[in-house]
């Protein structure tokens, strides 16, 4: 942790106390490493301080141990999606093709892609920001489209993805003014709203799969408690059977192609 005697450590405590931060003494150090210069510091100090997520203001954060670059604007992986990747990580073999579709900043196919080698790793977005973010995170040889779904993905990959991982959005519409600030101002909304029951990506999703997945391939989609039994509705009226994997108000629905030949 760096020093600065104009702007000590103890300022930038006070300073984010101040501001209302919850865990302003770690908040702190990492401000404080993250800076050069005691005017760096005053900036990131005050960037925090309005509001701006502290993965924005760092430029990275951390996703099952590993560092995922961040720019401002795109979407923060949370903790809890963790689960999520874990359970991908669980079903890729080496030498599977993986799809990390809705992938932000690539945080899931890169823990993924680290874990298991090889693989072939593709991932979308329809945030250029985060495409851009992804294409840093993701490891050499992986493949990133701009675009909504998998319509930018190359039409090979058709029934050849065995894990299709995909964090979509899926707060309900109504609900999204009521996120905290730093999710509402600061984050891309289409990376947020699922729309009115907040599961209208996740169908979409689901709908398409099948096309895409091969025969025994496996779809895994992050949701909440509450939305996974519509969730398995969406899985089933796509012809692939799922279960939920549950971990505190997390569930992952994992859903399959069927081995035979559609």
């Amino acid at each position: 942790m760096s020093a600065f005697p104009e702007y000590s450590y103890a300022d930038v405590v006070s300073a984010l106390r101040a501001a209302g931060c919850v865990f302003a003494e770690d908040e702190a150090r990492l401000l404080t490493d993250a800076a050069s210069t005691a005017g760096e510091l005053a900036t990131l100090v005050r960037r925090r301080a309005d509001g701006e997520p502290l993965e924005h203001v760092v430029g990275w954060a951390e996703f099952l141990g590993r560092r995922i670059v961040l720019e401002p604007g795109v979407f923060v992986p949370r903790r809890r999606t963790e689960f999520l990747a874990r359970q991908a990580i669980a079903l890729t073999r080496p030498g599977a093709v993986v799809l990390d579709l809705c992938c932000g900043s690539g945080a899931v196919g890169a823990v993924v892609a680290d874990a298991v080698s090889p693989v072939t790793l593709v991932a979308s977005d329809v945030d250029p920001a985060a495409v851009r973010c992804a294409r840093r995170n993701l490891p050499a040889g992986a493949s990133v489209y701009s675009g909504d779904l998998f319509a930018p993905l190359p039409s090979p990959l058709r029934s050849m993805i065995d894990v299709l991982v995909a964090n979509v959005p899926y707060v309900p519409a109504r609900a999204v003014d009521f996120l905290p600030t730093e999710a509402r101002e600061h984050e891309p909304r289409v990376a947020l709203d699922g729309g009115a029951d907040g599961l209208d990506v996740l169908r979409r999703v689901a709908r398409e799969a099948p096309d895409w997945l091969a025969p025994g391939g496996s779809l895994l989609i992050e949701t909440s408690d509450d939305q996974a039994s519509l969730a398995v509705d969406a899985f089933a009226a796509a012809g692939l059977e799922s279960k939920v994997l549950t971990c505190d108000d997390t569930s992952v629905v994992v859903g399959q192609r069927p081995s035979t030949s559609r």
